[in-house]
């Protein structure tokens, strides 16, 4: 039995746009995904990808990618208060106010 994954990942060298976009796939799979569970770790893998981005971003001063970055964080806390989790949600709302 093989444990681990034989596939590498280049997650740690994706550009600031690469992890945006990633995030944006995968809030767009969570909008769509009917079982909750699975919404829910695509929720999670969004945040991630989101806070890979916002400390990419501090080397940036480009306000229209902080712009993005920020929608992209309130359109993930709309869809966990459509989850009724608005605990996270609000958590995620303070991330986006901290961008702007």
């Amino acid at each position: 039995m093989v444990f681990g994954s034989l596939i590498t990942s280049p997650r740690g060298t994706l550009s600031l746009q690469q992890e945006l976009r990633l995030a944006n796939v995968y809030l767009e799979n969570a909008y769509n995904e009917d079982d909750e569970d699975i919404a829910l770790v695509l929720c999670h893998d969004t945040e991630v990808s989101l806070s890979q981005a916002r400390k990419a971003v501090k080397r940036t001063e480009d306000q229209n990618v902080i712009e993005e970055i920020a929608t992209a964080y309130m359109n993930l806390g709309n869809l966990l208060e459509s989850q009724h989790r608005p605990r996270e949600a609000q958590a995620i709302y303070m991330k986006a106010e901290k961008l702007g």
